[in-house]
């Protein structure tokens, strides 16, 4: 008998049920890990990046810069979709060079929007021709943990900066509502129960232990000219910069965003990213796309400009989120209180305690900082090892130095240059105990070995592979001596 071969209509079918087929079971699988990742610490780690939005989008709202209605309710839709895109905690926070040059230079709103229209445009291009790939693969992993390791410090002064605005321990002018006592009581018991945060919520603790705070100052004692909550539909408007807008945005806020947003709301996210859920790798085009859809849509509505951050990923972490379920709840949230609160919430914002909202940035900084350990990861050669620690101490300190990760990420770029040319022409190092303390605890270990077999392999070889300078990741093969 003849085979009967299939039809094109009958292909084209099969075809069509084995899509139909893997939607539903990504749905149904999709539906099942939401479920099981309901629990306490996804709805603390939701909270844990509110100590870098609360004072940036209070700041901003309060001069006309942006919209609050509109910046809750972008601000949580982006926190869905990036949960359902990413499927990990993928934090959604303002972009830090704009909001503080615009708050400086007293800009308007369309020139805030149009700074972050240009930029976004921008990130978004390298993401969709893939042009990002080429600033990750040549930007070494000691510069990328370098970047974190000065946004870490950052946090740490601007954390300060929280706290210091509250008064000094009783004396006369003390406030019951904000004090360096709030702070000192938030800080121990984070750290208290800092490696139980899936099981002990510190965050919604020391969350709700303001916000009562806030409630009772705002009803008690509130600020002069304070709005206070009231419910109703809140809706936007649109906002259209005109062209001088833009050029003033762009020139003004939009060129000192775009190394910050490139390089750690990029390169140095996705490697966080990666070290905390390998399982669920996140790559830099979609990223990319992801920061440029947010601001194309939603800064023609009045929404502070927003991008994704290696810190608030950290602080999320640190705080109990482990999957998307915390920041969809977040966004949930968020466009509740969009809708039917909007910009009456400006004057509980304002009554939060920034002792406390301190404390929480002071801990995401630290947990971005914690990833620093990790720049020898699969490194054993002494030489790499020292060099890369050099590169990486280098791109912090003047990253906080000059306050601009554009000239961290240029210093250190420039540093590692140097290192993998003098690797590469001048052989290992000589002028200090460092390229040799290796070589001689090993012959002490060992002292019928030669010379030559107790060197390291790759030790003064023109012909090596410094990749642990030049690019990521990190890895060579040779092994560590026993």
């Amino acid at each position: 008998m003849a085979e009967v071969l299939p039809t094109a209509t009958a292909v084209s079918a099969a075809q069509q049920g084995s899509y139909s087929t893997r939607v539903k079971e990504n749905v149904k699988e999709r539906l099942s890990s939401f479920k099981s990742g309901i629990r306490l610490g996804e709805f603390s780690g939701s909270l844990g990046d509110l100590g870098t939005l609360l004072p940036i989008l209070l700041s901003l709202s309060l001069t006309g810069q942006v919209d609050l209605t509109a910046s809750l309710i972008f601000g949580g839709v982006w926190n869905i979709v990036t949960g359902i895109v990413f499927r990990m905690p993928m934090c959604v926070q303002p972009m830090k060079s704009i909001a503080a040059i615009a708050l400086t230079n007293k800009m308007s709103m369309g020139a805030v929007m149009g700074a972050g229209m240009s930029v976004s445009t921008i990130i978004m291009v390298l993401g969709i021709t893939r042009t990002i790939y080429l600033v990750k693969r040549y930007t070494p992993i000691a510069v990328i943990r370098g970047i974190q390791l000065g946004t870490a410090v950052s946090f740490g002064g601007k954390a300060a900066d929280l706290v210091l605005k509250a008064n000094s321990f009783g004396g006369e002018g003390w406030d019951w509502a904000n004090n360096y006592e709030w702070a000192c009581l938030a800080f121990i018991v984070v750290f208290l129960f800092y490696y139980r945060a899936k099981r002990i919520p510190t965050a919604i603790i020391i969350f709700m232990v303001g916000l009562i705070i806030a409630f009772i100052k705002l009803y008690t004692n509130p600020p002069a000219k304070v709005v206070y909550p009231k419910i109703g539909i809140y809706t936007v408007s649109t906002i259209v910069p005109t062209p001088e807008e833009f050029k003033h945005g762009f020139l003004s806020a939009g060129l000192g965003q775009i190394p910050l947003t490139a390089l750690n709301s990029v390169i140095a996210l996705a490697a966080l990213a990666n070290d905390l859920f390998p399982e669920k790798p996140a790559g830099t085009p979609t990223i990319s796309v992801s920061i440029g859809a947010m601001n194309l849509i939603g800064c023609f509505f009045g929404s502070i400009p927003f991008c994704h951050g290696s810190g608030g990923l950290a602080a999320q972490y640190r705080f109990g989120a482990r999957t998307e379920v915390s920041i969809i709840l977040l966004g949930t949230f968020k466009i509740f209180f969009g809708l039917f609160f909007g910009s009456s919430l400006s004057g509980l914002i304002q009554c939060f305690p920034s002792a406390i909202l301190g404390v929480m940035l002071f801990v995401s900084g630290i947990e971005l900082g914690a990833v620093a350990r990790t720049v020898n990861d699969g490194v054993y050669d002494d030489q790499k090892r020292h060099a890369n620690f050099i590169v990486m101490i280098t791109t912090a300190g003047m990253l906080v130095g000059f306050k601009n990760d554009g000239i961290g990420f240029l210093g250190g770029m420039v540093a590692a240059g140097c290192f993998y040319l003098a690797a590469r022409f001048g052989g290992s190092m000589d002028e200090d105990n460092t390229g040799v303390m290796a070589q001689q605890q090993e012959q002490s270990q060992h002292p019928h070995a030669t010379t030559q077999d107790s060197l390291p392999a790759s030790r003064g070889s023109d012909d090596e592979d410094n990749s642990s300078i030049r690019k990521v990741p990190v890895q060579t093969e040779q092994q560590p001596r026993a």
